[in-house]
């Protein structure tokens, strides 16, 4: 039982800090969908499942925080990539103020 409570609980942790992760990984860079999920995994050990993903992304686009393009390739097919907007770094820095906040307050009861 307490695993499985633990497992749920890690699960909508991830899933509420995945914005302020993709963000993040954004704010020097910007990637293609496959690089930015292996960013990812290779700076914080998160797996993100395309299906996860995708949905992420479009919703930070609609809501104005990334932008994509197309890019052709030499070979292969075009990718698509993505960058921080302006708006997307003022949210940043919010989330960041935000998470700086919560991480002294929840360690305050260590």
């Amino acid at each position: 039982m307490d695993n499985v409570f633990v497992n749920k609980w890690s699960s909508q942790l991830k899933k509420g800090t995945l914005s302020f992760i993709v963000l993040n990984v954004l704010k020097d860079n910007e990637y293609y969908g496959y690089e930015l999920i292996e960013k990812v995994k290779h700076d914080t050990k998160i797996e993100i499942a395309e299906g996860t993903f995708y949905p992420l992304m479009n919703r930070l686009k609609k809501d104005g925080f990334v932008e994509s393009n197309w890019v052709e390739q030499k070979s292969g097919i075009p990718r698509k990539y993505y960058k921080l907007t302006k708006q997307g770094e003022v949210i940043l820095v919010k989330m960041k103020d935000y998470w700086i906040s919560m991480s002294a307050t929840i360690q305050k009861l260590f």
